[in-house]
């Protein structure tokens, strides 16, 4: 059995982190490819949607921490 994260830059600010690829908040980028939001984006994200009266962005339990290996999908 093993673990597994991923290691990229934040599609937003362009910071290097890892992330759980099966639970990492994303958006995705003009040719419909999900690409992963680090913390702190989704963090500023949802305070200013907050104050805009929006629901915030779900962030999973997990979405920053490696995963069992038996969780990916391809």
């Amino acid at each position: 059995m093993g673990y597994v994260f991923m290691t990229a830059g934040c599609y937003v600010c362009g910071t290097l982190f890892s992330f759980n690829p099966m639970k990492v908040p994303s958006i995705r980028d003009g040719n419909g490819v999900r690409q992963a939001v680090c913390r702190a984006c989704v963090e500023l994200a949802n305070k200013v949607r907050k104050e805009r009266g929006l629901e915030p962005f779900p962030i999973a339990d997990g979405a920053y921490a490696p995963c069992d290996e038996s969780e990916l999908e391809f």
